[in-house]
């Protein structure tokens, strides 16, 4: 016999509807429910300004939480266009070098350009190309502009890596020479023009103590590096 107390179709096995009772009774017993679910806020309607004793006001946490979200958005959009933008003058100045490596008429203007010209080029205040003695030699400024220092010291400065940034320091003489005193940043990069020859340093210097940091992207350098190996190699006529 049918009961006539259930509605046609209604299913004795089917959940009953949560009741507007059943969902204040839940979030009172789970007070931070909204702070662990914080997304759904953005579906609720919040209630009026004009609120009663005891009304929580959902739409001043809502309008906060959008605001800081917007806040947080345009900061990180001023952040990539600031950083798209020192990329962009970053690449710019490293082409300009790599056209001026190449235009040099002799291997003097060359290391003229790489000691003296880059610096100007990339807006650093020292440039410098340093190679290790071949033990006969004590560290010196040879005519050249050309940087030589014991053996081993370039290990001792760049380890295994192929490019060490420094930030906030004072710049070493044995690298600078006398520009030591204006380097509080560098960028230096591992040089190998061939197998014959021994290992170099490449060395960057600003007078700026964050203009190199460890968060910096070292692509550039690196390729200038190699720029700068090749164009030895073809001078001196050496096997790679």
């Amino acid at each position: 016999m049918a009961d006539r107390g259930r509605e046609p179709g209604h299913s004795p096995h089917r959940t009953s509807t949560l009741s507007s009772e059943d969902v204040r009774a839940y979030l009172r017993s789970h007070p931070d429910f909204l702070a662990q679910n914080a997304d759904l806020v953005h579906h609720l309607t919040p209630p009026s300004l004009d609120r009663g004793r005891g009304v929580v006001d959902l739409q001043a946490f809502m309008v906060d939480r959008l605001r800081a979200e917007v806040r947080t958005l345009k900061d990180q959009q001023r952040e990539l266009i600031g950083t798209s933008r020192a990329n962009l003058n970053s690449q710019n100045r490293i082409h300009a070098a790599v056209l001026f490596l190449l235009d040099a008429q002799s291997f003097e203007q060359l290391i003229q350009t790489i000691t003296t010209d880059l610096a100007v080029l990339l807006d650093l205040d020292v440039a410098c190309l340093v190679i290790e003695s071949n033990g006969s030699d004590i560290p010196h400024v040879h005519r050249s502009g050309v940087r030589v220092v014991e053996p081993g010291a370039i290990a001792d400065r760049l380890g295994r890596a192929d490019v060490v940034l420094n930030t906030d320091i004072q710049g070493d003489p044995e690298i600078y020479g006398p520009g030591a005193g204006l380097v509080r940043s560098e960028a230096l990069i591992r040089i190998q023009v061939s197998s014959e020859t021994p290992d170099g340093l490449l060395a960057f210097g600003s007078r700026e103590p964050d203009t190199f940091h460890s968060g910096q992207g070292t692509e550039l350098v690196g390729f200038l590096a190699r720029v700068i190996e090749r164009v030895i190699r073809g001078w001196l006529e050496l096997p790679a």
